[in-house]
Order: C-alpha cells, then structure tokens, then sequence
C-alpha cells in the first residue's frame, strides 16, 4: 500500500505476539530503545489459540514495571490488527512515535552517557 511510517521504528517479527515476553521488553529498554509497540493479531483470532492474550498480561506487567522503576509504562503499548489494517498499523506506529517524542530519550540511555568507566592505572 506504499504507506510510510517513521524510518526510526524497528520492526522485529515473531511467529507470535504470545513469544514476546517482560524480560524481551526489558532488555529493549536496557539496550536504547525509547519505546516498544506490540501489534498482535485480533483477539480471539491468535493462531496459537491463546497468545495474545498472554501478550497482552506480559505487556501490561512490563509497563506496571517500568512505571516502578521511573522509566515511564506509557512507552510501552499494545494494540490487535488484522493483517488487512495496515493504515490503522501505520496510524498507531505514529501515534506511538508521537508519544515518544514527547517523552523524550529513554532515561537508561542518559544514564549511561553520563557514567564513565574509570580506569584505574595498574588495575586489570
């Protein structure tokens, strides 16, 4: 449909949004990203019969967590489309870019700039 959504979203394909686990959202964070978008298929609908449903539990833990740990749970979302709503992906993916911005960097990141390793002389 040559539709365009921001360049700076990665897409990362899993046979199945119910595979997506805390820990994967996590270490997204841990490794710079300002947000993750699950998109999983119409509930009801999961070819692994339950998948999205438990993607939807793990994504709403993981925004309770980064909500306790001051990152921010709104940097996580996630919404169900068919595989025919590619202007309603394409809306959501700027919708969520939108909400990125205006949260600004992803807290890790700064932190990790401001830390610098110190080196000792003689130290291995």
């Amino acid at each position: 449909m040559r539709l365009s959504y921001p360049a700076s979203i990665k897409i990362i394909r899993v046979p199945c949004t119910g595979k997506v686990d805390v820990i994967h959202i996590l270490r997204s964070f841990e490794k710079g990203a300002d947000g993750v978008y699950v998109v999983g298929c119409m509930e009801g609908d999961c070819h692994y019969n339950q998948g999205n449903f438990r993607a939807r539990k793990r994504v709403e833990q993981a925004q309770i967590l980064l909500d306790n740990i001051g990152i921010g749970g709104e940097r996580v979302r996630m919404c169900n489309l068919s595989s025919s709503e590619a202007p309603l992906f394409v809306k959501y993916a700027n919708e969520m870019f939108d909400k990125i911005i205006q949260l600004g960097p992803n807290p890790i990141k700064l932190a990790k700039k401001k830390i610098k390793p110190i080196i000792r002389e003689g130290a291995l």
